[in-house]
């Protein structure tokens, strides 16, 4: 029987009995690091200019140490991935769970206007996941950052959820949707965690997505510039529509909800 031994705050035995615990603490320290150079060098020079190289002269390190975190840049650039789909999957999250049930439509719009928020504040990461494929670059089979979808699919499938019952505006009239028109892998999340909605549900859901993505998308790329003073305000309308296609009523503090989120400069 060894002795124990108790410091503020900290009880382990033996003296190594702590190493393990501090290494991996240190690991995960320098791992996150890589992460947010990579991340600034995206920000900086765009996806392309990512290479544990110069990463590992940033911070210091040979290009064997840095290659025992990540064996390869696409494997660097997938966790990227994987973290950011992950924030944009939190900010969808948190601002669903912001409004009460009662609110369906304040839910809408509080998602579409998160998900503008987000892309603005973060425009790099937006087109790391949306924007052009990084040259050279090569998936997991499946694809990166499949479970981060599927939390940010679910909050789509939680508005279309809240409403379908008497959603009678959105039901594609003249377009009938069966499983096979999806994924196999989006088709086994909707019917193990929404075993009632029927494709024309998951069709919507993508459509909402499509209505939220694409006005910030032309925004993000500067399309609406030549057109447009005011892309909140266009966005704004386009939320209301969307809410009122799901066959919710427009929440009474909408003009505030419009002036929360900025136009991007």
């Amino acid at each position: 029987m060894h002795n124990v031994y108790l410091l503020p705050g900290v009880l382990f035995g033996r003296m190594g009995d702590a190493t393990p615990r501090r290494r991996d603490r240190l690991r995960a320290e320098t791992s996150s690091e890589i992460k947010s150079i990579a991340l600034a060098l995206l920000s900086a020079n765009g996806a392309d200019a990512i290479s544990l190289r110069a990463i590992a002269r940033q911070m210091g390190m040979t290009a064997g140490a840095i290659y025992s975190y990540y064996a390869n840049r696409d494997e660097l650039i997938t966790a990227l991935i994987t973290d950011v789909y992950g924030a944009l999957a939190d900010a969808m999250e948190a601002a669903f769970d912001s409004v009460p049930a009662a609110e369906p439509g304040g839910r809408v719009l509080a998602v579409g206007q998160a998900y503008r928020r987000w892309a603005l504040e973060h425009p790099e990461e937006f087109r790391l996941i949306y924007g052009d494929p990084v040259s050279g670059y090569r998936a997991p089979d499946g694809g990166p950052a499949r479970a981060e979808e599927d939390r940010a699919c679910t909050v789509l499938l939680k508005l279309v959820e809240a409403g379908w019952s008497h959603a009678s505006a959105a039901r594609s009239k003249g377009v009938r949707h069966d499983w096979s028109d999806f994924g196999p892998g989006f088709v086994a999340r909707v019917n193990e965690v929404f075993p009632d909605l029927p494709p024309a549900a998951a069709a919507l859901a993508m459509r909402t997505w499509g209505r939220m993505h694409g006005p910030v998308a032309l925004e993000l790329f500067g399309h609406l510039r030549p057109q447009l003073q005011d892309p909140a305000k266009l966005y704004l309308g386009e939320m209301l529509d969307l809410t009122r296609t799901l066959g919710f009523a427009v929440p009474d503090d909408t003009p505030q909800r419009a002036t929360a989120v900025p136009a991007r400069l």
